[in-house]
């Protein structure tokens, strides 16, 4: 019980981070990826998506995806900083879960 909820606390601690390249053209979402096919599911990787931004104003459209190691995932993501890509928050509300963004009333 208590690995259980230190295993979410933990989980929340980890972000979901999006990145744009200088022509805004392009994004990037690295995001933890829950391993589940273990007994006691662990984050020990990273979920790296990538896609291509036509209009600022609709969603992105995702091209692929691919699972990474967390110290593979941060060296990509230091060499997309020093190439020029920028941190956003622009697209956030696309990648939210399903009932995330619901208010109750």
């Amino acid at each position: 019980m208590i690995a259980e909820n230190l295993y979410y606390i933990y989980m929340e601690k980890i972000e979901k981070f999006t990145l744009i390249n200088k022509d805004r053209s392009r994004i990037k979402v690295f995001e933890p990826f829950e391993d589940v096919s273990k007994p006691s599911p662990s984050i020990d990787a990273m979920m790296i998506s990538y896609g291509c931004v036509y209009k600022r104003s609709s969603k992105p459209v995702m091209k692929g995806s691919r699972v990474e190691t967390i110290e593979a995932a941060r060296k990509e993501y230091a060499e997309l900083l020093k190439e020029g890509w920028k941190k956003t928050s622009i697209f956030r509300s696309y990648f939210q879960a399903p009932f995330q963004n619901l208010r109750r009333s």
